[in-house]
């Protein structure tokens, strides 16, 4: 029994054995540690096949154009933002320093006084063979406690779709607002029926008259005044300054709006519109804060490079009134920068907007809400008088509309204000012809 038992147990193990051959895996390899990692190019190339690239934002597509109409002109800066090629802006540079880059063979193009505040504005063209940046470098280090940058150039935040149709009708005028306010932008038609009770006064370029569809739409928006289309602050006295001046030089350069904020100052307005934008720039942050603290309000559109955009400016400076735009359903433009310096949203889209030739456009964009939001802060002022500029945001932040999120929040601000103030295409019986 006990060798039947052995045999029996040879004969089991003999029969496992062909099976276990069978169902055995093969050795592996193991690598060895540290696994080799992909190039990072490999990586890009792969997302990129399958993933879009993120639309230009609107500094760097301005940029872009501009290279390309003004080659020897204009130069990207390090962040890809548009500046005059070769040129340096300083704000009232100190004596010294600027005997310092002159003997360095810097070369002074223009030096000019914003009278209102006594600065200086002095633009330095760069010595042969140094870049652009590198002398910016030089210049701050000369002179740490001075402003110097690149002569930026900042592009309008939206633009208007031009129409020939006349506007149909009439009626009676809107109460007229008296205060002085400014506007820097384009070009502005004086001659266009919505300024014939008080035509804007024109400035820049010259002196020469360059009405831009832009400007011409945002002074429309702000000051307004005809039977058949009003602004928010109809009638208003309006300096409009043309920082653009056409097209036969880049145009938006930050040493014209430092010296059409100056202009303004000295022409006593209270409320200033802006709607451009651009990048950071010390000179343009230090003016803005000197005419702040003049206690005049700058109101400004907070751009079109979507809600999670990095900020754009003058709209992000500290004190600076940002404006986000929304449609005719009362929601943020899809395309309407947001951020924590956003103060109020107001109609800019679904509506019309003065357009240059006696006509009207239909326009969308955050351009197109700031001068509403002036316009309203310009009635507050003009209402109270020496009100301080930061009472009336109060005063009108205390009527605006929580919408989104409850309280003050990055789409709208404290809120949205303005919307019986559009006006919509309706208004004109289908006399526009759509572009």
């Amino acid at each position: 029994m006990k060798g039947f038992r052995i045999l029996l147990t040879l004969g089991v193990l003999c029969c496992v054995a062909p099976v276990r051959a069978q169902i055995a895996l093969p050795p592996l390899r193991v690598p060895q540690l540290p696994l080799p990692l992909p190039q990072a190019e490999q990586v890009l190339r792969g997302v990129d096949a399958v993933v879009p690239r993120p639309v230009l934002s609107s500094v760097r597509m301005r940029a872009r154009e501009l290279l390309r109409r003004y080659p020897r002109q204009v130069e990207r800066d390090p962040r890809g933002a548009p500046a005059m090629r070769a040129v340096l802006l300083a704000l009232s540079p100190a004596d010294q320093a600027l005997q310092q880059a002159l003997a360095r063979g810097f070369q002074i193009q223009t030096d000019q006084t914003l009278q209102p505040l006594g600065e200086r504005v002095v633009t330095l063209l760069v010595p042969d063979g140094v870049s652009t940046q590198r002398a910016l470098q030089q210049l701050r280090a000369a002179d740490p406690d001075g402003s110097y940058d690149f002569d930026h150039l900042f592009v309008e935040s939206a633009q208007a779709a031009s129409t020939q149709s006349p506007a149909p009708g009439s009626g009676g005028l809107p109460d007229a607002v008296s205060i002085r306010v400014g506007l820097i932008d384009g070009g502005v038609d004086a001659s266009h029926p919505a300024f014939a009770t008080q035509p804007p006064q024109l400035s820049g370029c010259g002196g020469r008259s360059l009405p831009s569809a832009h400007g011409t739409a945002v002074a429309s928006l702000f000051v307004g005044r005809s039977p058949v289309f009003h602004g928010a602050a109809p009638g208003a006295q309006l300096v409009a300054v043309d920082v653009y001046c056409g097209r036969d030089i880049p145009g938006g350069r930050v040493r014209d709006i430092v010296l059409g904020l100056g202009e303004l100052m000295g022409a006593d307005v209270r409320v200033i519109n802006m709607s451009v934008v651009g990048p950071d720039n010390a000179v343009l942050a230090a003016v803005v804060r000197k005419v702040i603290a003049r206690s005049i309000v700058i109101v400004a559109a907070a751009g079109n490079d979507g809600p999670n955009a990095a900020p754009l400016y003058p709209a992000a400076y500290p004190g600076v009134v940002a404006v986000t735009a929304v449609d005719a359903h009362e929601k943020v433009l899809m395309e309407a920068c947001g951020g924590e310096h956003v103060r109020f949203a107001a109609p800019g889209a679904d509506m019309l907007a003065a357009a240059p030739g006696a006509s009207y456009a239909a326009v969308r964009g955050t351009s197109y809400a700031s001068p509403l939001v002036a316009g309203l802060l310009s009635r507050l002022l003009s209402r109270d008088g020496p009100a301080a500029a930061e009472e009336a945001v109060r005063q009108l932040a205390a009527t605006a509309m929580d919408r989104g999120k409850s309280g003050r929040d990055r789409r709208y601000g404290y809120g949205l204000v303005g919307m019986d103030l559009r006006t919509d295409a309706a208004h004109f019986a289908g006399r526009l012809a759509p572009q």
